[in-house]
């Protein structure tokens, strides 16, 4: 394991604790090294590979678009087991290049290590639940793997599935499900026969395990609808509109459940129906800058904001030494994350490893700040120096605390009776349209 990559996998697991407000691994392999490709869907660009690393046991070495590996660059990614994928857009010759890092790759599966392929090829602009068309390209790695060894050797291929509540959302949460293995030596007769159909066969099963493992609706048009119905019945993997009651992965099934019967020929026009009357719902909310949470809240409780004041009060000291801590090295990143990359779908990743390493290297002198002019013990210092993260997470909740409360505030303006009923009507006629809901 090279240092980078040991670093990140010591340190990351601490990172992702302040990210997301729960994370859980479903079917997770238990060994280190195996000889395994494993392909994974792609929803969050950068945040994939930490995900997939961070959060399982096995050491896997990356394949990366070609373009990052800049000069400067190189050797903390070779550090970081990653190795470049060549595309047509690259403007070099991808064949004999990416047969170059295939051989690498191969040496790689030889030594019973593991590789990683995101096999999608790349993320959307826009973070939406379901899964591109898998290329063949991990399973010709491995066919040629096995040519090589003369079939003499095991190797497997198996799916990985990430499924964020939003990858953008600071508390959010993920799922990291993997598929059981392939045995790619069982293929040896039809691949020797048809070499082409038996890379198709692997792709496709390969393609179905993901889904397997992920959140898919079949038609792009039509994930919105989904999500909006989950964040109704707030059985979904919704950041904010879900119940936080329920286990994670029983609402990961719900979601699962749901796009299945929405992919659903059969079920078109019954989902249509509900998405003409769901999205009137969330219009008229958008209209009237109302956020569904308050309407949700209206409905089983009076709608009240002392749970946000008495917040605002009770943290007031913490939050202002986590602004004092963090928000430099905070609104630094922000800026150089969001004017080096045009994508949006980077920043998340981005500002995680960026802000972790700015925040750590900013407040590392108030570990002597700290001994020599509050009390002299280094290990008092070193341990505030360690909780620092928890007032700067005590800093965000602040200023996500008053917008709610501003939230609450404007919701009160309006009379939200008549709201209430359109959403319990909605939500009754989904029940009764949609057997999983």
């Amino acid at each position: 394991m090279r240092i980078v990559y040991l670093l990140g996998y010591l340190n990351l697991n601490y990172a992702f604790r302040f990210y997301f407000r729960s994370m859980k691994t479903l079917n997770s392999p238990k060994e280190f090294y195996g000889r395994t490709i494993y392909v994974s869907n792609h929803p969050s660009s950068f945040m994939d590979p930490l995900m997939v690393a961070g959060l399982r046991r096995p050491i896997v070495f990356f394949l990366v678009r070609s373009d990052i590996f800049k000069p400067l660059l190189r050797p903390f990614l070779w550090a970081a087991h990653s190795l470049p994928i060549y595309r047509q857009q690259d403007g070099v010759d991808t064949k004999e290049k990416n047969e170059q890092v295939f051989r690498r790759c191969i040496k790689i599966l030889a030594g019973g290590r593991n590789l990683l392929i995101f096999g999608e090829g790349f993320t959307d602009d826009v973070f939406i639940r379901r899964l591109k068309p898998i290329k063949k390209g991990p399973a010709r790695i491995g066919f040629t793997a096995l040519e090589k060894w003369n079939w003499e050797k095991k190797l497997y291929i198996a799916g990985v599935g990430n499924n964020y509540s939003d990858p953008n959302y600071l508390g959010g949460s993920v799922i990291v499900s993997t598929s059981d293995k392939i045995l790619l030596n069982d293929y040896k007769d039809l691949y020797l026969e048809n070499p082409a159909k038996a890379i198709l066969e692997v792709t496709k099963e390969i393609e179905n395990k993901i889904k397997e493992q992920i959140v898919h609706v079949e038609d792009a048009k039509m994930a919105p609808t989904h999500e909006k119905i989950t964040r109704l019945t707030r059985m979904g993997l919704h950041p904010i509109d879900r119940d936080s009651e329920i286990d994670l992965k029983v609402r990961l099934e719900y979601s699962q459940k749901l796009a299945n019967w929405m992919n659903m020929e059969e079920n078109l026009e019954k989902t249509l129906e509900i998405q003409k009357d769901v999205e009137l719902y969330f219009n008229e909310l958008v209209e009237k800058q109302i956020p569904e949470r308050c309407v949700y809240q209206a409905s089983i409780q009076r709608l009240s904001g002392a749970k946000q004041i008495f917040f605002l009060i009770a943290m007031l000291i913490p939050a202002l030494v986590g602004f004092m801590h963090c928000l430099i090295p905070y609104l630094l990143v922000k800026y150089f994350v969001e004017k080096s990359f045009s994508r949006k779908v980077f920043w998340s990743s981005v500002k995680l490893l960026l802000g972790m390493v700015a925040m750590a290297l900013f407040n590392m002198p108030f570990i002597w700040l700290f001994h020599d002019f509050w009390y002299p013990s280094w290990i008092l210092a070193i341990g505030y120096y360690l909780f620092i993260p928890f007032f700067g997470y005590t800093a965000y909740m602040y200023v996500r605390n008053i917008k709610s409360l501003k939230n609450k505030i404007h919701a009160l303006k309006f009379d939200l009776k008549p709201i209430i009923e359109k959403r319990q009507k909605l939500i009754q006629k989904i029940k009764e349209t949609i057997p999983v809901a």
